[in-house]
């Protein structure tokens, strides 16, 4: 169940009923620089317009005028500089007098009456701008630092003073275009959570029989199963309002953040009426919270979950606001989060069956072009395990190998290569094995299709492969005829021969095992440790089971061996009884490899000569009904994933490491 998703768009947009102000004219930016430049034109100009007539006189001029009595007034600088003064006709002069002044020119100026004046020399327009310059810029630069520093330390006040409003996307008008009819599959879970969406539309139907909206629908599942689209569809559908948030955006730094926002998020839900609420990851606020030893509870992301539980079902209750939410971690959650009255429904949306599948592969090969060759249908059967997400790296992947090839028809080769790089990695052209190596792998790889062709109750064998891929050298791959949901002590008991069956066959050709059954040792000696602890298939140990811990949809290993609910004694049973499942399940491979010699020699010659190997030439030599006639997928064959659960992936080889101590898949 999932789509391509576009980008949401931007939330706590205004209303329709209040437009948002014009931006201001372009041309207003100009009005400062424009006028600073006109008042220093201005500046300039207008002294020189208003001052009189003004001349220039040489030396021997103003002595003759001097002489003549035409001078009235001189102003001489000290040192350097150009002398000025006036013409007894009104007239400004200047003049470049000698310094000192000769004693000549100082007796007649005083024998003609000219008042004398001596003053410090004046400085050019340009020294006084330099000093100005020099003067003004610092102070003008502290004034700007301390203009940018008060700025800053406004905003910072602001953002601790609105540290406490709600970072939700809100969609009124503008909503994701994706809809119920683009989320393939889970037809129950959709009905489950339409139902909200219709309540909030039409709440006189419901108010007619006496029911009431539920509080909170949370969804469960594993990551990748389209939990998130449908709170996309639900936006999309909906025609009230939505707010998305993420359980991450609600703690900070600051003390009280994370209730101050929850308490901000519904209110502003509450002043819409009816609205619904999306916290995404909500696990990230709703651990669970401390138990008995703990003194007090100040821990910030337990006041959030505090205020969290009292908005939704507190002393003043929320009327008409849904809380929609999503994890895939709900074994985590306070159990005061999951009872009713706060999250009145809880839907599980689990990996797709293989009709949802389908359906799925049809979304996100919309815009494909694809061969009449590619069956959907088939496709979705080859691959048991694969989430919503999956499902669209498989058919972008296929789209790639098709460009790759110079084509814009997508084939079913193309799904075969596509799902060969998701489970085994890029194929590597330069890891070439060696001759003995080759030989190897191919004996064990046929080891395993042999033992599961043999094995009445393990899945098919859908293709084997001795073509390095990824870590892997070699591939034994099975597929099991339909999904199961409960698997037997006879299915889990030839799994385990399955699994064994690469270093039965090392031993019965080579007589010798080998680093490449490493993994398969691992995975057969965790299956044989659950089939003893936790599904009580032991008659030693008895109906008893101490399951692991760890995320219900995550994976993930359980408690260390100090937190082990049982004695040293138990331990010790469950690894002899192990350790006995892992000897008969290699005593069975051997056994049936050694029966059947003539067809372990010829599929590994055929391996040898082909390097990819059919299901149903497998069973053929191995003189079965061919089990793999409804797994094949086109010509070549498709490559088929093991399933989850109990399906196997025994053939992936083993290298090791350059000291060749290590073991390394």
């Amino acid at each position: 169940m999932s789509k391509q998703a576009s980008p949401p768009p931007p939330g706590d947009k205004p209303g329709p009923g209040t437009p948002p102000p014009p931006p201001p004219p372009r041309w207003r930016h100009w009005l400062l620089p424009v006028g600073i430049l006109v008042a220093f034109f201005l500046w300039l100009w207008l002294p020189a317009l208003h001052s009189p007539s003004q001349t220039t006189l040489s030396y021997t001029q103003f002595q003759s005028y001097v002489a003549a009595d035409k001078v009235k007034s001189v102003s001489i600088p000290q040192g350097t500089g150009a002398s000025s003064g006036i013409l007894k006709d009104g007239t400004n002069y200047t003049v470049t007098l000698p310094s000192p002044i000769p004693a000549s020119l100082d007796s007649g100026l005083k024998s003609s009456g000219v008042s004398e004046t001596y003053t410090q020399a004046s400085t050019s327009f340009t020294s006084e701008l330099l000093g100005w310059l020099i003067t003004l810029l610092p102070i003008a630069l502290i004034i700007w630092f301390w203009v940018r520093l008060s700025r800053g330390a406004s905003a910072g006040m602001q953002g601790v003073l609105g540290a406490g409003r709600s970072r939700a996307k809100v969609f009124d008008e503008e909503r994701p275009s994706t809809t119920f009819t683009d989320v393939a599959g889970y037809e129950g879970a959709k009905s489950e959570i339409s139902e909200v969406v219709d309540f909030l539309r039409s709440p006189e139907r419901y108010s007619k029989a006496g029911a009431v909206v539920p509080r909170g629908v949370l969804m469960v599942g594993p990551p990748g199963t389209g939990k998130t689209l449908l709170a996309r569809a639900v936006a999309g559908e909906a025609n009230v309002p939505f707010f998305s948030v993420t359980g991450s955006s609600f703690v900070e730094m600051f003390v009280g953040v994370g209730a101050a926002r929850v308490r901000d998020l519904f209110t502003e839900a509450r002043k819409r009426g009816q609205a619904i609420i999306f916290i995404d990851e909500i696990d990230a606020i709703g651990q669970r919270r401390a138990g008995q030893g703990a003194v007090v509870a100040n821990d910030e992301r337990e006041q959030t979950l505090n205020q969290l539980l009292a908005e939704m079902d507190g002393f003043d209750p929320t009327m008409g606001v849904v809380v929609l939410a999503a994890t895939n971690r709900p074994e985590v959650l306070d159990p005061a989060l999951l009872r009713p009255g706060r999250f009145d429904r809880q839907v599980t949306i689990p990996l797709p069956n293989v009709s949802e599948r389908e359906a799925i592969l049809r979304v996100h090969t919309r815009g494909k072009k694809l061969s009449p060759s590619v069956n959907l249908g088939v496709v979705a059967r080859g691959t048991p395990g694969f989430s919503g997400a999956d499902l669209a790296n498989l058919a972008n992947e296929a789209a790639i190998f098709a460009v790759r090839e110079n084509r814009d028809v997508v084939t079913a080769g193309d799904f075969d290569a596509a799902r060969d790089r998701i489970i085994l990695g890029r194929r590597e052209g330069s890891n070439v094995l060696l001759p003995e190596e080759k030989h190897a792998v191919a004996v064990h790889e046929s080891g395993h299709a042999l033992v599961a062709a043999l094995s009445e109750h393990a899945d098919p064998v859908a293709k084997v492969t001795i073509l390095p891929a990824g870590q892997a050298l070699g591939v034994t791959e099975q597929l099991p005829l339909v999904e199961r949901h409960m698997y037997g002590e006879d299915y889990l008991q030839d799994s385990l021969a399955v699994r064994l069956g690469g270093r039965a066959a090392e031993l019965v050709v080579l007589g010798q095992g080998s680093t490449g059954a490493g993994n398969d040792l691992a995975g057969a000696t965790d299956l044989a440790t659950k089939m003893i602890r936790e599904f009580g298939m032991s008659l030693v140990i008895g109906p008893v089971g101490y399951p692991e811990g760890g995320s219900v949809f995550l994976g993930g290993g359980g408690p260390g061996m100090s937190s082990r609910p049982y004695a040293e004694a138990t331990q010790a049973a469950i690894d002899s009884e192990g350790s006995t499942l892992l000897r008969q399940a290699q005593e069975r491979a051997v056994n049936l490899l050694t029966s059947h010699r003539g067809a372990l020699d010829s599929l590994v010659a055929l391996l040898l000569e082909r390097e990819t190997v059919d299901g149903s030439d497998v069973y053929r030599l191995a003189g079965q009904p061919d089990r793999s006639a409804s797994l094949s997928l086109s010509t070549p064959p498709v490559v088929l994933t093991p399933h989850p659960a109990g399906a196997e992936n025994a053939g992936t080889g083993l290298a090791t490491s350059a000291d060749g101590s290590t073991p390394v898949r």
